[in-house]
């Protein structure tokens, strides 16, 4: 009888010491912050780890994966058991991470400079005939990042997240995408916004667009500021109302049925300050309809609107020849176009983009789509395992054509009609890229996801937010696409309780 007694006291302390280790805080650290210093993992070097006092308490770790994809991981001391990573912009080539004000609410957060520093070379240089730093940009880096990330979290807490996240834009839109296409087990919830996924088309659009503005190389501009000043006039004139309120905003570029010939033509089609030739109207129009190289490669053009707004068609598109002297391209279009040409698609330093004229593209791309595009309308391992996935985009965005997405939200959605149970898209009117313009873009993206993923609570309506000086200023409802917002035709225009679902 006593034997058996003493095989009860231990499993009765066995079970007691699980319990205590299940309620115990995540916050209890396993080793103190330095010594993660010390932490030995496949291929990794921990380069620092130091405590940080100043702001919200937390452990700061940088590291090297591999032979030169750098990171950094924060560790909160009051940690909430969650894990987010944020994404990068542009190139990225230094360690970002859209997340990383969320150690300051108790997330884990991390984030990479994807394989390459930026600083020694700013465009895609970096690139050139290196297939490691290709696929690290392309995927490898986030993917393994996440994977050290965790690792670096479980030797320090004890245990892993119990919800792991990802949030990004742009560039950081379009790594989101890739790792719920290509890694669907690294994260629970994603948030994508104006994501640069098809990068081999967008650099089509971006070059085409190049061509158009600049047919003869960057000191001889096609269009100019007040070009765009009287173009965004004349649209705001003809389609400003179509939603019923007068603010600049046009609630549904799509409606816009812009009627070219209102702009003011040049007398005997010779250049003006004030008036439009044929060649620039012929610009302005392949601006809009999007860029079509054949053989189904196609990225579409950008809605109506926003197009004179400070980040708009002059910062991204248009751009001018003073700035060409300071930062050799005059636009970010040509910026990105080309680089991506010469370093990522062609691996050409010496490309010309004013002697292109898209023959053999699809041959060319083929390499770099396979690395650089997320692509695919298959999201079925991100949905078997119950991922959530909000998609977002501003209506006026200059830098990828908020048709783009729709475009592969709409693909998705053929290819599965319940696609809604795990993921939505939303667009918000009179948005730049990432965020800015007329509209209001502010949304706590994160507490949305996690309320979808933890809760189970969907997004049916979102509410956004435009703030000055700390002051808001403007609220709108934005429904999952293809829903709207309409005016009520009577309340506050600037108050969300004035519009209904549409």
């Amino acid at each position: 009888m006593k034997k058996y007694s003493t095989v009860l006291l231990i499993v009765i302390i066995i079970i007691s010491q699980g319990i205590q280790a299940q309620n115990s805080s995540p916050t209890e650290r396993c080793i103190p912050c330095e010594k993660l210093a010390g932490l030995t993992l496949p291929d990794v070097r921990i380069t620092s780890a130091e405590q940080v006092t100043t702001g919200k308490p937390h452990c700061k770790v940088f590291g090297v994966i591999g032979k030169e994809i750098k990171f950094e991981v924060l560790l909160p001391d009051d940690w909430n058991n969650i894990f987010i990573m944020g994404g990068g912009g542009g190139f990225v080539g230094t360690i970002q991470n859209a997340a990383r004000s969320s150690v300051n609410q108790g997330f884990a957060t991390s984030g990479t400079d994807t394989g390459h520093d930026g600083s020694k070379s700013p465009g895609a240089e970096w690139a050139l005939n290196n297939m490691e730093r290709q696929l690290n940009f392309g995927h490898l880096a986030v993917h393994r990042t996440v994977e050290v990330s965790k690792a670096i979290i479980q030797s320090y807490y004890g245990s892993h997240p119990e919800f792991s996240y990802f949030i990004g834009c742009s560039r950081g839109g379009g790594q989101a995408m890739m790792e719920a296409q290509r890694y669907p087990e690294d994260f629970d919830g994603i948030v994508v916004g104006a994501p640069a996924f098809s990068w081999t088309a967008i650099a089509a659009e971006a070059v085409q667009n190049t061509q158009a503005v600049y047919p003869a190389g960057f000191s001889k501009p096609l269009l100019t500021d007040d070009h765009i000043r009287i173009l965004q006039e004349a649209v705001l004139r003809q389609c400003d109302m179509t939603d019923g309120v007068r603010d600049s905003i046009l609630n549904n570029p799509a409606d816009c049925k812009f009627d070219f010939s209102s702009l003011p033509k040049c007398p005997g089609d010779v250049h003006g300050k004030e008036c439009f030739t044929t060649a620039q109207i012929n610009a302005i129009k392949k601006i809009y309809e999007g860029a079509d190289a054949g053989h189904g490669i196609t990225y579409p053009g950008f809605p109506y609107g926003g197009e004179y707004e400070p980040g708009g068609w002059m910062t991204w598109i248009v751009g001018s020849v003073e700035i060409a002297k300071k930062n050799i391209y005059p636009s970010l279009h040509s910026y990105f176009g080309i680089e991506i040409f010469k370093y990522l698609i062609l691996q050409d330093p010496g490309w010309d983009y004013t002697l292109y004229d898209f023959r053999g593209y699809e041959k060319e791309l083929r390499y770099a789509a396979a690395y650089l595009d997320a692509t695919s309308t298959d999201y079925s391992g991100f949905r078997d395992r119950k991922g959530k996935i909000i998609f977002w985009h501003g209506w006026n965005d200059p830098a990828l054509s908020a048709f783009a997405t729709i475009d592969h939200y709409n693909a998705v959605r053929k290819a599965d009609p319940d696609v809604s149970n795990y993921m939505r898209l939303y667009l918000l009117p009179g948005v730049l890229h990432c965020g800015g313009g007329e509209g209001p873009s502010g949304v706590d993206w994160i507490a949305l996801i996690r309320d979808w993923v933890e809760k189970n609570i969907a997004p049916e309506k979102i509410i956004a937010v435009k703030n000055v000086s700390g002051k808001e200023v403007m609220s709108r409802p934005v429904f999952p696409y293809p829903a709207e917002a309409a005016f009520d035709g009577k309340g506050d225009q600037d108050n969300e309780g004035s519009y209904k679902k549409k």
